[in-house]
């Protein structure tokens, strides 16, 4: 069988399916649609389920538990630099490197969660200064991925902190422009690092968005 979290007008579909069962189930009053909207939902599981991929085991729960108004997710990233060289952490999940940051928490704003990221990933404290880009996850060359998602990139100062491992990032360094690892594009795209370079070296470029 074809694994088609891989197929992006699939993952389109499957998520345009949830998203009308999550929010039928959310406004309807009538046990008849309701009813409806779950059948809708639990196909959708079992259609999920049938994928030989790690995304769905990663991700089916949360997907088919979510209630409400189905809106996408929120990553937040954050560019922390050290003259002209960038913090990069390296990811657990696949070896590779990537921007510290995470999914946006509750009762924290967007600059606070970039903050909160780096410390926890890093050990170093910084303060987000510009918001420098504000992107949908889709339209970037990211890979292939279940979940719609918004992107927000932070440029921060560094204020202190002594640079130390955590759970989720074994590794975390500095690395010049011209010298970066691998990266996790599934987190951050060498267009996004090059993005962060050129708002260090010229303040006044405007956010991006899209």
């Amino acid at each position: 069988m074809n694994d088609l979290l891989h197929d992006d007008a699939v993952m389109a579909s499957i998520r345009t399916l949830i998203g009308i069962a999550q929010t039928g189930l959310t406004y309807s009053k009538d046990p008849y649609d309701i009813e409806r909207y779950q059948q809708l939902l639990e196909t959708t599981q079992q259609l999920l389920a049938q994928q030989p991929s790690v995304l769905t085991t990663q991700l089916l729960h949360n997907l088919v538990a979510d209630t409400g108004y189905a809106t996408p997710k929120m990553d937040i990233r954050a560019a922390v630099f050290d003259g002209e060289r960038i913090l990069l952490v390296k990811e657990i999940e696949d070896g590779r490197w990537s921007l510290p940051g995470g999914w946006a928490d509750i009762n924290h704003s967007p600059a606070q969660v970039a903050a909160k990221e780096v410390l926890e990933e890093s050990g170093l404290r910084v303060r987000p200064r510009k918001l420098v880009a504000f992107t949908d996850r889709r339209l970037h060359p990211h890979p292939p991925m279940l979940l719609h998602v918004y992107k927000a990139f932070f440029l921060c100062d560094l204020l202190d902190g002594t640079l130390r491992p955590s759970l989720e990032t074994p590794e975390a360094r500095f690395f010049d422009e011209h010298d970066l690892p691998e990266l996790s594009t599934a987190r951050v795209t060498h267009e996004q690092i090059a993005m962060m370079y050129r708002h260090l070296r010229n303040d006044a470029l405007p956010t991006y968005f899209d």
